[in-house]
């Protein structure tokens, strides 16, 4: 008799999740597939980039820390233009769609620059262009979905981004091998993939219509809500302790002797188990709480870190730590802004999403040229000891931020 209730209960809930499935808005799924193909666009260039810089033109680690924390901070300033200007018009489909545009129209530049700066230039065009567009696509996420569902609607969107993360690098494998290790073929088709996504999101996206007119004060007030503040104050001690994927595959391929034409597939790996683990991840955060997820995908990231200086070595090292790596990304990049975006009214909901997003960029810029330097002067090694021991001390005060804000919320 236990055993039968014990059934029918799994039964339950498991047609309860498929209707929790359901109820994702069309606007999301929409919206996960301008991801998805934009992602592959994305992903084709991120996968190379790390090899191009450092073993094509023989840039340092202190000097490609400072270009990779650059191509993800450059675009922290016009997250908030963006934010508010999507609020204060109330045109969020507009605003995202231009950010769209941007990186497209970038990817056929990297076909005619060869020198550092024109690249880093290139960089910071593209990034302003997702910067532009981060916080009105995830605001319309959010304000197409009901508040009890804001986890599992990031998760869905969240997994279609990263199917595209999954198809980037082995898009950018394939190009290369047909062309003979040539770079130019990958980024022509990278920006076809790009160009198919602007059209995506001009035909099937539809904007949510709100109040407009939010002023920047009113966008900047967001943070003197306590609840928020904190949150943002977590989220910016953890992204400054984090080491960029970058670096970590760059670890990976040093520490394991992987030769260098398999280097674009290490982020097929994370991506393969963010996509597997996002929605699951998205569900049980509306259940069991956001926090409590986000802040234990951390602690798999400091497992990641841990295997790392591990003696383990081969295909046991990459397995172990791309699972972790693509766990943490399940468990903290959709979840962060289902924490978030509850928090803040209509109104201002885009540009108070672009206050968070702008302070993790900065974060995320610190950090990536703090370990560039670490490695540079100590070694890799003792890099990565100091960046698992600065994970750990920003965990805890996390905890402690995080804890308070539920409190306060």
């Amino acid at each position: 008799m236990y055993l039968s209730a014990g059934h029918v209960a799994g039964a339950a809930s498991g047609v309860a999740d498929r209707r929790a499935l359901r109820r994702i808005a069309p606007n999301v799924v929409a919206l996960g597939t301008v991801s998805l193909v934009t992602d592959v666009s994305a992903e084709m260039v991120t996968a190379i980039l790390p090899l191009y810089l450092v073993a094509g033109l023989g840039l340092s680690p202190l000097a490609f820390g400072f270009l990779d924390g650059l191509y993800g901070g450059a675009g922290a300033l016009v997250r908030l233009a963006g934010g508010h200007l999507a609020d204060r018009r109330s045109r969020h489909k507009l605003v995202a769609g231009a950010g769209y545009a941007l990186s497209a129209l970038v990817k056929p530049v990297f076909l005619m620059v060869s020198t550092v700066p024109a690249i880093g230039a290139a960089l910071v065009a593209d990034r302003v262009g997702k910067g532009v567009r981060t916080a009105p696509r995830d605001a319309l996420i959010s304000l197409s979905s009901p508040p009890d569902a804001q986890g599992r609607a990031f998760g869905v969107h969240r997994a279609m981004d990263t199917a595209g993360a999954l198809l980037g690098p082995l898009a950018a494998f394939a190009v290369l091998s047909a062309s003979h290790q040539q770079y130019d073929p990958v980024f022509a088709v990278s920006f076809c993939f790009a160009a198919l996504g602007v059209v995506i999101l001009a035909l099937f996206v539809r904007d949510r219509a709100g109040a407009a007119g939010a002023s920047i004060r009113a966008t900047l007030a967001v943070l003197r809500r306590p609840a928020f503040a904190r949150v943002c104050g977590g989220a910016l001690l953890l992204g400054a302790a984090t080491v960029s994927d970058a670096f970590v595959y760059l670890l990976l391929q040093r520490t394991t002797g992987m030769p260098i034409r398999y280097f674009p597939l290490l982020p097929v790996g994370s991506a393969a188990v963010y996509l597997l683990l996002a929605v699951p991840l998205g569900v049980v955060a509306d259940r069991v709480g956001r926090r409590a997820v986000f802040l234990a995908g951390h602690a798999v990231l400091l497992a990641c870190y841990g295997l790392l200086l591990s003696p383990l070595d081969g295909a046991v090292l990459v397995a172990g730590c791309l699972a972790l790596h693509g766990a943490f990304y399940a468990a903290t990049d959709g979840v962060l802004m289902a924490i978030a975006a509850p928090m803040l009214p209509e109104g201002t909901r885009a540009g108070g999403l672009a206050v968070l997003q702008t302070g993790q960029a900065f974060a995320g810029f610190v950090g990536s040229l703090a370990f560039g330097a670490a490695w540079t002067w100590w070694g890799p090694h003792t890099a990565l000891l100091a960046g698992a021991a600065a994970l750990a001390a920003a965990g805890a005060g996390a905890v402690a931020l995080l804890g308070r804000a539920g409190a306060a919320a």
